[in-house]
């Protein structure tokens, strides 16, 4: 029956879905998919097999089809219902009795069990790969017994291949190693920290150059303004807090320091009293404060280009006095509303000063916002305000095109 399962889901499974996929019914595809399922179930059970395992089976079959993609989309809603089903019905087949009994033998049953799994898999592993790190993290994240083992211990209960009481230290066991997989993933950060202690660089004492541009944070941002600097060989001084971001920039040929920006005897290091211009292009928004706050404070003269990760944290540099700011996304937003525009028929022309019109008028409302930044209730009615004017205005725009005999390639003749 098992090989007539695999012949059948090899040769007659897919082109039943590749029928039923021309349906282009995503219900159909779902229910032919748990028919399967159903059905191998119910055929190994007829022959005395377990229909946890012809259940299964049905499912490495449908995996191994090339509509596994498009099964896994459809059946996303049930499975996590199912799942919680099953670890449900498992949690209610626990012994917790046992565990006041017998706590010992039931965290010695446990610990054997994820020790020796670990055992297995150090070997497995390290006949593939000589990289210790990833032998040891393969050995933490698989050492907990599996979902399948209840599986397997109800059938052994059933077939009289082990008496109940066995049956349930065993799954008390399996359940303790999956709870104590959190820990062990701790435990074996820990291990690696130790056993391979991160190279981190260390603070930056003493910066030997003096440029007139202070970048910090040199991420996405960071790198793009340094970049575009370094083609018309103006000098910068990079600052970075992420050791992992220096190593990684520094591969790249880039000159970047390790240090916090907002420490004033790494800002002095750096000659910030000698600069003319500080570039604050730190991705965290606290951390990007705290330094706006530090260079406002100690280094008056640096005129501060800001970026903002939102209309929040702009408010918040305008409250340190800094006019430059330009947010995350905003000016890549109008760029693609500019293109999606063009795309539904507007001329270039026209797509440009709609976009150009909105910059304005959000940038003008960003600052007039400002003074009402903390007030969320009005901060809420001024946007429907705001709104209902720049339809107004479109309206009109539209309303005076109309009268000149032109017309709105995306909204037709008027």
């Amino acid at each position: 029956m098992i090989a007539l399962m695999v012949l059948g889901g090899r040769y007659l499974l897919r082109h039943a879905l590749r029928l039923v996929a021309r349906f282009g019914t995503h219900e159909v595809f779902t229910a032919t998919a748990l028919l399967t399922v159903v059905g191998v179930a119910l055929l190994m059970e007829l022959v005395g097999l377990s229909m946890a395992l012809g259940a299964f089976l049905a499912g490495v079959l449908l995996a191994d089809s090339e509509y596994r993609h498009e099964l896994e989309a459809d059946i996303e809603p049930f499975k996590g219902l199912l799942l919680g089903l099953f670890f449900m019905a498992v949690g209610m087949t626990v012994n917790i009795g046992l565990v006041i009994e017998t706590p010992l033998a039931v965290l010695g049953l446990a610990l054997g069990l994820m020790l020796v799994k670990m055992l297995c898999l150090i070997a497995v592993v390290r006949s593939e790969t000589a990289n210790w790190r990833t032998i040891r993290g393969t050995a933490v994240a698989l050492s907990q017994g599996g979902e399948f083992a209840f599986v397997i211990l109800a059938l052994g209960v059933s077939s009289a291949l082990m008496d109940g009481h066995t049956a349930d230290m065993l799954i008390v066991a399996v359940t303790l190693s999956m709870a104590a997989t959190p820990l062990a993933f701790r435990v074996g950060d820990r291990l690696n920290a130790q056993l391979e202690p991160k190279e981190e660089p260390a603070y930056v004492q003493r910066i030997d150059e003096e440029n007139r541009v202070i970048i910090a944070g040199f991420g996405r941002v960071g790198q793009i303004v340094g970049r575009i600097l370094g083609v018309r060989r103006i000098g910068f001084t990079a600052l970075e807090t992420s050791a992992d971001q220096v190593n990684f920039v520094r591969r790249f040929g880039n000159k970047v320091y390790y240090g916090d920006a907002s420490r004033v005897e790494l800002l002095r290091a750096a000659n910030a009293d000698k600069a003319v211009l500080f570039v604050l292009a730190i991705e965290d928004v606290e951390q990007s404060l705290v330094t706006a706050h530090a260079v406002r404070r100690h280094f008056p003269h640096l005129t501060i280009f800001a970026r903002a990760r939102n209309r929040q944290h702009a408010h918040a540099l305008m409250d340190l006095g800094i006019t430059h700011i330009v947010r995350d996304t905003f000016h890549s937003s109008l760029e693609l509303a500019h293109g999606i525009l063009t795309e539904l028929g507007l001329d270039d022309f026209e797509s440009r000063r709609t976009v150009n019109t909105f910059r304005d008028h959000d940038t003008e409302r960003l600052l007039s916002q400002h003074a009402i930044a903390h007030d969320t209730d009005r901060m809420a009615e001024e946007a429907k305000h705001w709104t209902r004017e720049l339809e107004e205005m479109f309206a009109e725009d539209e309303r005076n095109a109309a009268e000149e005999g032109l017309q709105d390639p995306v909204r037709g003749s008027r």
